[in-house]
């Protein structure tokens, strides 16, 4: 069953963090994952978000392979990249319906 990873992130070092981003792009494909959706948010139709935050959507095959990927030696190194680049919120989400 499908499963889907949700990030908010914002991002103080944009130089570092575009760094982070195309080497974690490299790794999604190897642990099933795809992404569905990925940028600014285009409106906010109730409640609050902080809009000057980036978001990303990715369909993984399960919530294992998302966690397969996050303990993964490979992410824990590409991880480093990100350290004072931004503030993240990674969520998952089970697609059972």
């Amino acid at each position: 069953m499908s499963a889907y990873m949700f990030v908010r992130v914002k991002v103080t070092d944009p130089a570092r963090f575009a760094e982070y981003g195309k080497a974690v792009a490299q790794l999604v494909p190897k642990f099933g994952g795809k992404y569905l959706a990925r940028g600014k948010v285009a409106a906010v139709l109730e409640g609050t978000f902080d809009t000057s935050e980036g978001t990303l959507i990715a369909e993984y095959p399960s919530v294992e392979k998302i966690k397969e990927l996050w303990n993964s030696p490979e992410y824990a190194e590409v991880r480093k990249l990100r350290d004072n680049a931004g503030e993240a919120h990674v969520i998952v989400i089970d697609g059972e319906a």
